[in-house]
């Protein structure tokens, strides 16, 4: 057999070729920059006589490969110069400028590639065939720009071609200055005759080529909005952020006028969004910047059509350029202003001139939300007044205020006591957290049950609610009032006895501060005739909370205490978003603060992207480790002491076995990992390694509380779980603690990737025997001995002599130790600056646990990643290896090799990881990435031939979020692209599935990208399993299959395919769902169960049998587990669930520690209904801790009454769907009692 060279593809987003229908030309000029294409085309028509024959082509019509083929063949191979100029490198053109590079060197046609910006590229230039001077020349034409240097580039291409005398070189121009509607390039004493005395700054940041362009459109609209908005507007043109006489030429002009808020509309960013990277200084957040927030407006390069008629907002190209990128500077994205419309076409060039045309009521937008961030600015801390928002889901009173990884209430409490102490006036203010919680549940909530008996909150009228509704778009209140009828209909209107009547509103007024509950999205009022819709609108009473907050109490600044609220997952445009999107109708151009989670970028980034948000990050709940409890310690004992009794005691050997069958048997270990009697020796390694497996597992200890940070052995925890994996380099200071012990103690293993079972035949230096007096028989036994000694270190206790544990610990003191302790203090900095309306500065997001010490300390303006560059090389590493572990583990349970899966890949955790899943799918496939080195962009992929791959390839369904949809549309492409050149290969039906079902179900069957309806987001189970909707498993299938049912990728922007959707359901032989962090786990979040148990569901429905459910662990690149969703269920319940370690954390926590619980059982529970992975033990293990533990009980009945009522009833329907058959007779009597 002869190796088969890998095959290369090119990435498809599914748009249809284009013939531009030229004809060739003397000079063929191709340029993404419009304003460079008016320039020239007014500068031929200036020159006719002299002009050489021209043609103009926007690159963005060239995008397509076929578009590229025909624009060469009809026009620029018979052309006599070709000049393209490309903005961000080769690797944004690649398929075009490799065959125009190639084919006009065939048709010998010279051709210059030149740089799209004022930086050289040799890669550009290698690409070139002309002289270095000639490319250098005309290079600097376009660089410098203006009317006569667009002349001059004329008559420079034609003396090429005619072999004549050159022009005079170009002519610099100024790269920066202040422009003025009317009187172009002027000073700041021309805008300052314009302005109001003492009104708030706003500079408008654009690029210089719109004044060399003509495309000042929007910006003299913006202009003169903020002029009657009564604010100071400063119209500054640069070359770039980057350039050093732009940076001169603003710092300048800051320092004359200091800034209160900056309006930018220049794209990409000045910082790196890559770890590692080193990054310009940033011009806006100069000392001379004044601390003005900077708000991203984009001047959007696709057509208002485009826009208004689609929900995706923007382009790929845009959202990278536009909105990605400028969030790694920390800007906050506003509004899209203008779009590019055909001004008119140019019979003599051929091309039709586009121009930015700005919509009035988007630059309304923008304009109003500058000013109030100014008045926010303004404001002083007396008079400013707040909102504190809390979430509530379900809808439930044990469930309020959610907050992943949060205690929201004390993080409140804590909050009023810092705005009180900073001068803001809050009025008595709860004393702590059970108080806040007792005040709001005597008040009206969510909770419809009993809602009308309840006093309290405040009330907003039907007359003031009329006025506001009034001004909302007439296609939204239509919309609103198809749905929920007239106002008057709304559940939580009250009749009034003598006027029109209230809403009454979940709110608490502390002075100047308040506290809010958000209103239910409305599926809990009429569940049966909702769950199916998800882009439900919001119901009049979710309307009337927001308007309350800014109209009448006209509040300055909302901030959404944690993740996540339901506001920015409201119907509308992904981003971008007009009059008539939910989020922008709901929150209008109200500042928008949001405590955020650290490693959650992606649902942060929703909320940043659609209302507006400014993030502060906030830290993880401290980690430990599970360790050792009550039957696994027990079970851990009796297996020491049979290791031990082996060959010495053969009686006591027999008894022991009889304890150890008894004990697994009645806490259902033996289930769990399968232990069948037939073989006891494999059987005692399966349950020694499960055991130590467990007790080394990573849990949370408690919650955070935002703005402060963990102390004691809490701190002393974090820090080892920080230190517990390489960051970085992996080397020196970057070094796993564990593993730098290892090296000094001369043990010869890795600790973080062994057999835990196998017996430790290594050393056993005195350091390791001090830290315990316990058995040392197993590797996992002295991975137990280094985590001691690890934690004993970060306590205090010297290192000996050991070099490469002293160069961790030095730098866990020096560096890692003081950011721990920084994130507390910096969480309220962070706060307190926005709400300032100051800049609050950017930093990266992800998992500190799993490497990335860069996202500490918090308190920042977190975020995501450069979405150009998903996946990344490393993510592609874990994703291959990962791709071939899931392979082998399937061949060795299953028997057969894996041919065909579903896999669910969410937004965040491709932010997180640099996109994980993306790289596991086109592993499966047997294809890989590539990247362009330079600037690290995925440009393609190449197919793997099967003879590297050994195996056959793996049809791949991905299910994404709504959130991956938005996000990262070149992903979708990119998978989409790969997954039709498989199917397209000629390779045996059993080695390609996907070819051969291609070939029997022709071009509709071969969709493998599906998720949400455009606009919408979500799973669709959460409704039924909250409001009990559901009679079977294959009503839960029937929500997933709804909601999910829509293609994307191949030209498909979210068209309805269920059908194509069962068909690929109906074929799959498991579903996959990976986990890249232990900061969380599959029970503490309902979209693990909406996935991954709706397609299980699904998968089964369709296929009348169970298939196998794998819940993979990428916590650890560099070692992916493979496990199945009954392994993790088991591990989950077992390590953090029922571990009194984890309820004694959460019991520190009051309210909030119940509500966790009470979340718990409803996830085990939603895994249960959907999947066959919970079984009974599990249920009795989760109802002995929580219900049967007197003091847990009492302490839930104490803090969080509600949760109890809802854990009681939520056990009784396990009992009554007889998913749970309890071991106690007494389990029913109690829940009844309970209930």
């Amino acid at each position: 057999m002869h190796l088969l060279a890998a095959q290369p593809g090119a990435i498809d987003n599914g748009a249809d070729p284009v013939d531009l229908g030229q004809t060739p030309a003397e000079v063929v000029f191709i340029s993404a920059a419009d304003t460079e294409l008016a320039a020239l085309s007014e500068a031929r028509a200036a020159i006719e006589a002299d002009a050489p024959s021209l043609r103009l082509a926007s690159l963005n019509h060239l995008q397509h490969p076929m578009s590229v083929d025909l624009h060469i063949e009809n026009c620029a191979a018979k052309s006599g110069l070709v000049i393209a100029r490309v903005l961000g490198g080769a690797g944004y053109w690649k398929y075009g400028l490799e065959q125009y590079a190639i084919e006009l060197a065939q048709a010998g046609v010279p051709f210059a590639a030149l740089p799209g910006d004022d930086k050289p590229d040799d890669e550009l230039f290698r690409l070139s065939t002309i002289a270095r001077e000639d490319w250098d020349a005309l290079w600097s034409y376009l660089v410098e720009s203006g009317p006569e240097n667009a002349v001059n580039f004329l008559h420079y291409a034609k003396s090429m071609l005619t072999n004549t005398a050159r022009p005079e070189a170009a002519k610099p121009l100024l790269r920066a200055g202040v422009y003025w509607p009317g009187a172009g390039i002027s000073g700041l004493q021309t805008a300052q005759e314009q302005w109001t005395k003492d009104a708030p700054i706003v500079p408008i940041v654009f690029y210089r080529a719109l004044v060399q362009g003509a495309g000042l459109n929007p910006i003299n609209r913006l202009v003169k909005s903020l002029l009657r908005k009564g604010l100071n507007p400063l119209p500054v043109f640069v070359a770039s952020l980057k350039d050093p006489v732009s940076v001169a030429t603003l710092e300048s002009l800051f320092l004359k006028a200091p800034p209160a808020v900056i309006l930018n509309c220049t794209s990409f960013a000045v910082g790196s969004p890559h770890q590692g990277d080193t990054s310009a200084v940033n011009p806006l957040t100069m000392d001379a910047a004044n601390k003005a927030p900077v708000f991203q407006v984009v001047l959007s390069a696709s057509s208002e059509q485009v826009w208004r008629d689609g929900l995706s907002g923007l382009s790929a190209r845009d959202i990278a350029m536009n909105v990605a990128l400028p969030e790694v500077d920390g800007r906050i994205l506003s509004r899209a202003v203008s779009f590019k419309g055909a001004a008119y076409f140019d019979e003599a060039t051929e091309c039709p001139i586009a121009a930015y045309q700005a919509r009035g009521d988007r630059i309304d937008f923008v304009v109003a939300l500058a000013a109030n961030w100014a008045k926010l600015r303004q404001t002083p801390e007396a008079e400013r007044k707040v909102a504190l928002i809390l979430a509530n889901y379900p809808n439930k009173d044990g469930r309020l205020a959610n907050g992943v990884g949060l205690d929201t209430p004390a993080a409140t409490v804590h909050v009023l006591g810092l705005l009180k102490d900073t001068g803001y006036r809050v009025v008595d203010p709860p004393a702590d957290s059970d108080a806040l919680m007792a005040q709001i549940l005597a008040g009206p909530t969510n909770w419809l049950t009993d809602r009308a008996a309840r006093a309290g909150g405040v009330q907003m009228s039907m007359a003031e609610y009329q006025i506001d509704y009034g001004q909302l778009p007439w296609e939204l209140r239509e919309r609103i009032e198809s749905r929920w009828g007239k106002p008057e209909q709304d559940p939580f209107y009250c009749e009034g006895e003598v006027d029109c009547g209230y809403f009454a509103l979940s709110i608490l007024q502390f002075g100047n501060v308040l506290v809010g509950v958000q209103p239910a999205r409305g599926y809990n009022i009429d569940p049966k005739d909702s769950y199916h819709s998800p882009d439900l609108v919001p119901p009049h009473n979710y309307l009337a909370f927001y308007f309350w907050l800014r109209h009448q109490f006209r509040a300055d600044a909302l901030v959404h205490m944690g993740k996540h609220g339901n506001l920015e997952w409201l119907p509308g445009k992904a981003v971008a978003l007009s009059e008539t999107c939910l989020p922008e109708a709901v929150l209008g151009p109200t500042p928008n603060i949001y405590p955020f989670i650290v490693n959650d970028p992606g649902e942060g980034t929703q909320a940043k992207r659609r209302t507006q948000a400014v993030i502060i990050d906030h830290l993880t709940p401290p980690l430990t480790r599970a360790e050792s409890y009550g039957p696994l310690r027990d079970l851990e004992a009796l297996v020491d002491e049979y290791y031990e009794a082996s060959g010495v005691d053969p009686r006591r050997l027999e008894h022991l076995r009889r304890e150890i069958l008894l004990l697994t048997s009645t806490t259902g270990i033996a289930q769990d990992i399968g232990m069948e009697g037939a073989d006891e020796t494999g059987d005692l390694a399966k349950l020694d390694a499960y055991l130590c497996d467990l007790k080394e597992a990573q849990i949370r200890d408690g919650l955070h509380i935002f703005g402060q940070s963990p102390v004691g052995r809490l701190e002393q925890d974090l820090v080892q779980a920080l230190t517990r994996i390489p960051r970085g380099s992996g080397k020196g200071a970057d070094a796993s603690l564990p593993r730098a012990l290892v090296a000094d103690l001369g043990l010869g293993f890795d600790p973080l990737d062994c057999d835990m079972a196998g017996k430790w035949q290594g050393p056993r230096p005195d350091a390791l025997q001090a830290v315990s007096g316990d058995t040392w028989r197993s590797n996992g036994d002295t991975v137990e001995r280094l985590e001691l000694l690890a934690s004993a270190l970060i306590g205090g206790q010297p290192p000996d002599a050991w070099p490469e544990t002293t160069a961790v610990m030095n730098a866990i003191n020096a560096h890692i130790r003081p950011v721990v302790r920084a994130c507390g203090p910096d969480e309220e900095a962070g706060l307190l600056t926005a709400l300032k309306g100051q800049f609050v500065a950017p930093a990266p997001s992800g998992a500190p646990t799993r490497g990335r010490l860069d996202v500490l300390p918090t308190g920042r303006n977190f975020f995501s990643v450069d979405s150009r560059a998903i996946p990344t090389p490393t993510a592609w590493a874990l994703g291959w290896k990962s791709a071939n572990l899931l392979i082998e583990k399937h061949l060795q349970t299953e028997g057969d090799w894996l041919r065909a899966l579903l896999l669910t890949a969410w937004g965040t955790a491709n932010m997180r990881t640099g996109g994980d899943d993306i790289a596991q799918a086109l592993a499966l496939m047997g294809v890989k990435p590539q990247w362009d080195s330079a600037n690290r962009r995925v440009t393609g992929f190449e197919i793997l031939p099967l003879s590297i791959l050994d195996r056959p390839r793996v049809d791949v369904t991905l299910r994404v979020s709504g959130f991956f949809r938005d996000a990262f549309p070149q992903q979708i492409d990119l998978i989409d692209s790969a997954a039709r050149a498989v199917m397209a290969l000629d390779e045996p039906a059993d080695m390609n599935p996907a070819a051969a079902r291609a070939r029997v179900e022709g071009v509709d069957g071969q969709h493998r990208v599906f998720g949400s309806k455009p606009g919408a987001y979500g799973a669709g189970l959460q409704a039924m399993i909250d409001e009990r909707l559901w009679a079977s498993k294959a009503d839960l299938a029937e929500a997933y299959l709804e909601w999910g049912g829509y293609a994307y990728g191949g030209g498909k922007d979210g068209a309805p395919a269920r059908a194509a959707l069962e068909t690929r359901l109906g074929q799959v032989e498991a579903v996959v769902q990976n986990q890249d962090n232990r900061e969380h786990d599959l029970l503490d979040s309902d979209d693990y169960y909406q996935f991954e148990g709706g397609a299980a569901a699904a998968v089964a429905t369709l296929q009348g049998r169970d298939r196998p459910v794998y819940h993979n662990d990428h916590s650890r690149p560099e070692r992916p587990v493979i496990r199945t969703l009954e392994d993790e269920i088991g591990r989950v319940v077992r390590s953090r669930v029922v571990n009194p370690k984890w309820i004694n954390g959460v019991k520190r926590h009051g309210y909030k520690g119940a509500f966790e619980m009470a979340a718990t059982v409803d996830y085990l529970f939603a895994f249960s209904a959907t999947t066959g992975a919970v079984k009974s033990h599990h249920f009795d293990l989760v109802h002995a801790a929580f219900l049967e533990d007197e003091d847990t009980r009492n302490f839930i009945a104490e803090h969080n009454a509600p949760a109890l009522r809802e854990i009681a009833e939520r056990l009784m329907e396990a009992i009554e769907r007889g998913l749970w058959v309890p071991k106690s007779n007494s389990a029913r009597a109690m829940l009844e009692e309970l209930k």
